[in-house]
């Protein structure tokens, strides 16, 4: 990797970039996207919104837009392509610029994004310039930073091979590319209804081995709205067909990038798909019905068939390699509970833990075809740590319980000697609470810490617990607690409260297993949840 070069002062008013902007029956946001480029200022020459036969009058408003704007040109397509990479072609062919970017038209570019990624461009002389996407869930306003350990600081890659971790970011949407790159090497998206059309064109863009310069920089902001009507195609993942579509897309960007030669980044790209697909659908798996359990199942071991050797071998102690070992050796579907959890961030391998006649660490004694043994060498920081809790909601103060589970001596090995416990806010995820507590032997193979928790002093809202154990080894693991349902204690309790009068605190197992906490303070909070539960109860 070389460094950045420090970058030329760019002229002010030289237009350089394309803008291009894709919608269909988008009425609601799609002037708000085309105004967010036009906003980026000068470095911006032209913005092609291209219209893929809209029914609400998204072309009209964009019509409109365009009679005052003369750096906006409206493309309409004559029939729906079905998908968002026949837009985007299309805008690629119509673009005059230097450089072109890509948005589509219920997100935004944040000011400066423009600017920020043309000024590394210039410096470097990188066919693509890439910078932070913002994931944004709407309505709440929960960010979540899209792949933010690529862009944590400046750099170029000479080479995508030398930083190979670039196949996790498949977006297009977060990058600058020069226009006579795409078109020198014949770089375009899947045409029609295509599912997941980035990660193609992103194998695409890696294959032609381009220079890339990478920025910190805020770029995009990508609007999740769960709460729509419609949700985006890459969010509706509750039918079977999403799931292929998904595969093919990922099989088709590894075939990609191996036919180019770059065999180092296709064995990353099947990495990506255990460590980001496999663990995100194994984490909703029971949540579908059988029909759709059965279907995915049989799907994915004969997609997991085309793997050899090396691909499994390559991060062998990774959650996602072992979830993909027990789906390749397991016929049907089970143990989904126990697999949600190692799918979930960060991983935890609840118990049992199972050896078999030799002494081998395997899944369990009903799947003893599924070895554990890189559990044995990986790092402590890498383990994936199973940490029970309990919240017992009381007058004045309540108790949190966390019990520590051994992992086949690993954990006795590197010595634990404390937890740090912390509350994060859930919708600006920041911790407002933390404390440190000793972690003490309870019985054999278990480690133990109590604390009082004020719920007062908490507040209102929902809170999620996260926490650190530390070794004597000086190792460090990040986890979350998974919550207790065999006792109890997730249940709505209305506590008095000095500071608020009453409260009415909750704490609950999030669809991943862990702990967290739903906090309403004084009685119109109260009063507020009661009649939303009466509500879901009149439905």
């Amino acid at each position: 990797m070389d460094p950045m070069p420090e970058a030329e002062p760019m002229p002010e008013a030289e237009p350089q970039v394309a803008v291009v902007v894709i919608g269909y029956d988008d009425a609601a946001h799609v002037t708000d996207a085309v105004r967010s480029a036009l906003r980026q200022g000068p470095s911006v020459g032209e913005v092609i919104a291209v219209d893929d036969r809209s029914t609400d009058g998204s072309a009209d408003l964009l019509d409109r837009l365009a009679a005052a704007e003369p750096r906006l040109r409206v493309i309409r397509h004559a029939t729906n392509s079905g998908g968002c990479g026949t837009p985007r072609n299309t805008g690629i062919d119509a673009v005059t610029m230097p450089y072109v970017m890509f948005l589509d038209s219920d997100d935004l570019l944040p000011p400066g994004a423009v600017d920020a990624l043309l000024r590394a461009a210039g410096g470097t002389g990188a066919e693509v310039t890439a910078g932070l996407c913002v994931r944004r869930e709407l309505p709440s306003g929960r960010e979540h930073l899209w792949q933010s350990s690529l862009y944590a600081r400046e750099a170029l890659i000479g080479h995508p091979a030398d930083r190979p971790h670039l196949v996790h970011d498949t977006l297009c949407v977060n990058k600058l590319y020069r226009t006579d790159f795409l078109r020198a090497h014949g770089i375009r998206f899947p045409e029609g209804r295509f599912l997941y059309e980035d990660f193609v064109f992103t194998a695409r863009v890696l294959a032609a081995a381009p220079r890339i310069a990478l920025v910190p920089d805020r770029v995009y902001v990508w609007h999740v709205r769960r709460a729509a009507g419609h949700l985006s195609l890459s969010l509706d993942r509750e039918h079977i067909d999403n799931w292929h579509a998904r595969t093919r897309a990922c099989a088709q960007a590894h075939r990609i990038l191996l036919d180019a030669g770059e065999t180092e980044l296709a064995r990353a790209a099947r990495a990506k798909f255990l460590d980001h697909e496999l663990r995100m659908y194994l984490s909703e798996l029971d949540l579908r019905d059988e029909e759709y359990r059965r279907a995915w199942w049989a799907h994915t071991r004969a997609y997991l068939a085309g793997y050899d050797a090396e691909d499994w071998e390559r991060d062998p102690a990774a959650p996602g390699t072992l979830l993909g070992r027990f789906v390749l050796k397991s016929p049907e579907p089970r143990d989904l509970p126990r697999l949600r959890e190692l799918a979930a961030r960060p991983a935890r391998l609840l118990p049992p833990y199972a050896r078999d006649s030799e002494g081998t660490p395997v899944w369990s004694a009903a799947q003893p075809g599924v070895p554990l043994t890189p559990l044995l060498t990986c790092p402590t920081e890498a383990l994936p740590c199973a940490m029970d809790a309990e919240l017992l909601p009381q007058a004045h103060i309540s108790r949190l319980r966390l019990r520590l589970h051994e992992l086949y001596g690993r954990l006795a090995e590197a010595g634990p000697l404390a937890v740090t416990a912390r509350w994060h806010d859930r919708t600006t995820g920041r911790p407002v609470r933390h404390i440190t507590l000793p972690l003490v032997p309870a019985s054999p193979g278990i480690w133990a810490a109590d604390a009082a928790v004020d719920l007062s002093a908490l507040g209102a809202g929902v809170w999620d617990l996260r926490l650190t154990v530390h070794f004597k080894n000086g190792a460090q693991r990040d986890i979350t607690a998974h919550a207790r349902k065999d006792t109890p204690h997730l249940r709505r309790r209305a506590l008095p409260s000095t500071r608020h009068l009453v409260l009415l605190a909750h704490p609950y197992a999030t669809h991943s297993g862990a702990l967290s906490l739903r906090v309403a303070t004084g009685a119109s909070g109260v009063a507020r949840v009661a009649r939303g539960r009466l509500r879901r109860l009149l439905r």
